[in-house]
């Protein structure tokens, strides 16, 4: 198996556009030509806790796929899903959990079956030092530590709360946060003694702050699925990126960041 990067990715395009070109007949593709070559634009919708490992994706899919451009914009899942059911302009959405998922495709507002592409687990973040000693998820339960939270709604909330009600310990968050980065945000900044984030997001702060694991997190592993927007005006070009999110290197990219496989 001597295929490059570049040509991997340019075939998984090369095979999307010709399906969609089969399956539009009549229609017009901006983006799709009557050469091999594509080009335009697609903007993704994903999960914040994907930030850097899409950042990287969508790097190389341009760099493999001259002429076309992704743009990236992340924020918590639910909130994405609410912007695209009042018609933000999506072409792809990858959430951090199934649930979210589910709301678009029981709205008939993604195509097909969504594909599960990663996944990833809860882990404490404290400041270097950890000032509070945190050890375990039990102390974050303790009266005297600050912790933060992703809201209810927020994969990495609803994740907290299946935590909680496994183990029998419930936590009282000084704050609640529409995403994983800011809770993280809370760490860095030092207004919090912890903060529950992903493993991913621990990875990915460097030494900005002390990951704790917890035996407790294997309760509530988050599977997260990607999927074309029904109103995407570029579905050969969201296709292709989704086919190369969901390849073999594309997982790997996922796995340097610490995300687990599907």
């Amino acid at each position: 198996m001597s295929i490059t990067h570049k040509n991997f990715t340019a075939l998984l395009v090369a095979g999307a556009l010709a399906a969609s070109l089969a399956g539009c007949g009549s229609g017009t593709n901006t983006t799709a030509s009557s050469t091999s070559s594509p080009s335009g634009e697609i903007t993704v919708f994903a999960a914040a806790s994907l930030k850097a490992p899409f950042t990287q994706l969508a790097k190389d899919f341009e760099a493999a796929n001259p002429g076309t451009r992704v743009k990236l914009s992340f924020a918590g899942s639910s909130d994405l899903v609410t912007q695209i059911t009042q018609g933000a302009p999506a072409d792809v959405f990858a959430s951090a959990d199934t649930r979210n998922m589910a709301k678009l495709s029981d709205a008939n507002l993604v195509d097909g079956t969504a594909t599960n592409f990663a996944t990833n687990v809860l882990e404490i973040a404290v400041p270097p030092g950890n000032p509070a000693s945190i050890a375990s998820f039990a102390d974050l339960a303790k009266a005297d530590v600050k912790v933060v939270t992703c809201a209810s709604q927020v994969p990495c909330g609803a994740a907290t709360d299946t935590v909680e009600k496994a183990s029998g310990i419930t936590l009282s968050p000084v704050s609640e946060e529409s995403s994983v980065t800011d809770v993280l945000g809370k760490v860095t900044s030092g207004e919090a003694d912890a903060g529950l984030v992903y493993l991913t997001d621990v990875k990915g702060a460097g030494d900005k702050v002390k990951g704790i694991p917890f035996a407790e997190s294997d309760k509530a592993v988050n599977t997260y699925p990607i999927a074309t927007v029904g109103s995407s005006k570029n579905k050969a070009l969201a296709a292709a990126f989704v086919a190369a999110v969901t390849s073999d290197k594309g997982r790997k990219v996922l796995g340097d960041a610490g995300f687990g496989a599907p």
